[in-house]
C-alpha cells in the first residue's frame, strides 16, 4: 500500500515530461561540472585576459539571439522532437570541441556553435510542456524541471572541481557524452507532442506569415524586457563573479563550488513545496518579492567578505529564483496562442540570450575598471527599478479582467 503514492506520482505526468526530468538531471550534472570552471579555463588559456574571456562567454548567447526567433517558429512548423534532437547533438559536438581548442578563434567558434544548439532547444522543450500539461499544473511542472536542474548543481560543481584539478578535458568529454545520451532518450521515449492544427488555425498561420503585428503581443514584449535584469544577474554569476571571488578568497574555487552546491541542495529541498504554496498567490506579488530578493543578493555578492554570510545571501538568491522562474514561465505559457507557443518561448528566451551576451562584456568592463563591488551595486539598482516596473505592469494586467488573455495571467 505504501507504494501507491510513488506510482501515482509517476503516472501524474506524461512520459515526455519524465524524459525531460531525467535528461535535465543528466545534462545539468555534466553542465555544472563544466560551467563554474569554464571562466577559469578560458582565463588561463587566454593569458589572463578578462575581456577576451568575457567576450568568448558572451558569444554563445549573442549567437542565440539571432537563432532564437527562427528556432521557435521552426518548432511550431516541424515539431518539438526534431528541434530538440538537433539542438542536443549540436551542443554535444560543440562542447567536445573544447578538448582540442587552443586559440582564440577556436574558442569563439565553439561558443557560437554551442549558442546555436542552446537557442534551438529551449523554445521547443518549453512548448512541449504547454502541449501536454494542463494550464493549472504548468507552474508545478516547471518547478519540477527546475528541481531536476538543481540536482545537477548540487553535485556537479564539487565533482567538477575534482576533475578540473586532474584534467579539464574529462569534464568536456563527460558533457558531450551526456548530451548524446539524452538525445538517445528523446529518440526512444519522446513522441511528437505538437497539437494537430485545425484548418482554421492553419489558415490563420498562413495569414500571419506575412508579418507578425508585435503591437498585438505587448504583454509578451514587456514581460520579456523587464525580465532581463534577472538574467543579467545570472550572467554575472556565470562570468565575473568567479573572478570577483578570486580577488577576495584564497580558496576561491572551493568557495564557488560550495555556493553553487548549496544553491542546488536548497532548490531540491524546497522548490516543489514553494511552487505549491505560491500557485494561488497573485503573480505581481511573487514577482515583487523575487526582484527584491535578487537586488539584495546582488549587493551581497559585491560586498560580503565571509563565506558564512555569503551562503545566507545565496539562500536568498535561491528563494528568489524558485519564486520567479516557474511563475514567469507559466505566464508565458498561458498568454501564448496555441499556434505560436514556440515563438512566444523564443521571444521570452531572448531576455536570457541578450543578458548573457552583453552582460559578461559590460560586467567585465565595469569589473576591470571599478571592481566587483561597483559592478554588483549597479546590477542591484537596475533590479530594483525593473522589479517595480514589472510588478506594476503585471498588476495592471490583472485589473483588466474582461480581457480573456489576461485572465490566464490572473491564474498564475
Amino acid at each position: 500500500m505504501q507504494r501507491i503514492p510513488f506510482f501515482s506520482v509517476i503516472s501524474k505526468y506524461d512520459t515526455a515530461i519524465w524524459v525531460r526530468v531525467v535528461g535535465t538531471i543528466l545534462t545539468s550534472l555534466a553542465g555544472f561540472m563544466m560551467r563554474p570552471y569554464l571562466v577559469f579555463y578560458l582565463y588561463d588559456k587566454l593569458d589572463g585576459s578578462v575581456f577576451l574571456s568575457m567576450l568568448i562567454v558572451g558569444l554563445q548567447p549573442l549567437c542565440g539571439i539571432f537563432v532564437n526567433l527562427y528556432a521557435g517558429s521552426l518548432s511550431d512548423k516541424y515539431g518539438r522532437k526534431p528541434m530538440m534532437l538537433a539542438a542536443l547533438l549540436i551542443q554535444a559536438f560543440a562542447i567536445g570541441g573544447y578538448i582540442f581548442a587552443s586559440h582564440v578563434w577556436e574558442f569563439a567558434l565553439i561558443s557560437i556553435v554551442n549558442g546555436i544548439g542552446h537557442a534551438m532547444y529551449g523554445p521547443a522543450a518549453n512548448a512541449q510542456i504547454s502541449d501536454v500539461v494542463p494550464e493549472q499544473k504548468r507552474a508545478e511542472v516547471f518547478a519540477l524541471l527546475h528541481t531536476a536542474l538543481n540536482m545537477g548543481s548540487a553535485f556537479g560543481p564539487l565533482l567538477g572541481l575534482l576533475l578540473f584539478t586532474m584534467n579539464p578535458s574529462i569534464i568536456f568529454l563527460a558533457c558531450s557524452v551526456t548530451l548524446v545520451a539524452y538525445a538517445g532518450l528523446v529518440i526512444w521515449k519522446v513522441p511528437e507532442t505538437m497539437p494537430v492544427k485545425s484548418e482554421e488555425v492553419l489558415a490563420a498561420a498562413k495569414a500571419s506569415k506575412v508579418k507578425i503585428k508585435w503591437s498585438e503581443h505587448k504583454p509578451l514584449l514587456w514581460i520579456t524586457f523587464l525580465a532581463m535584469p534577472v538574467s543579467l544577474l545570472y550572467a554575472q554569476v556565470e562570468s565575473t563573479f568567479p573572478l570577483h571571488l578570486q580577488q577576495n578568497f584564497e580558496n576561491y574555487k572551493s568557495v564557488f563550488a560550495t555556493i553553487i552546491t548549496f544553491n542546488g541542495c536548497v532548490v531540491i529541498a524546497l522548490q516543489l513545496w514553494i511552487a505549491k504554496r505560491t500557485e494561488h498567490v497573485p503573480a505581481y506579488i511573487v514577482v515583487a518579492v523575487s526582484y527584491m530578493l535578487f537586488a539584495v543578493v546582488s549587493i551581497g555578492y559585491g560586498f560580503v567578505p565571509y563565506l558564512a554570510i555569503l551562503l545566507f545571501v545565496e539562500f536568498l538568491f535561491t528563494i528568489g529564483e524558485m519564486l520567479n522562474g516557474p511563475h514567469i514561465q507559466k505566464v508565458i505559457s498561458v498568454i501564448a496562442p496555441v499556434e505560436h507557443r514556440g515563438l512566444y518561448f523564443s521571444v521570452f528566451g531572448m531576455n536570457w540570450q541578450l543578458s548573457r551576451a552583453i552582460g559578461p562584456v559590460l560586467g567585465g568592463l565595469l569589473f576591470s575598471h571599478y571592481g566587483g563591488k561597483v559592478m554588483f551595486a549597479v546590477v542591484g539598482v537596475i533590479l530594483i527599478a525593473a522589479g517595480i516596473a514589472q510588478t506594476r505592469y503585471i498588476r495592471s494586467l490583472n485589473r483588466k479582467q474582461e480581457e480573456p488573455a489576461v485572465e490566464g495571467v490572473l491564474q498564475v
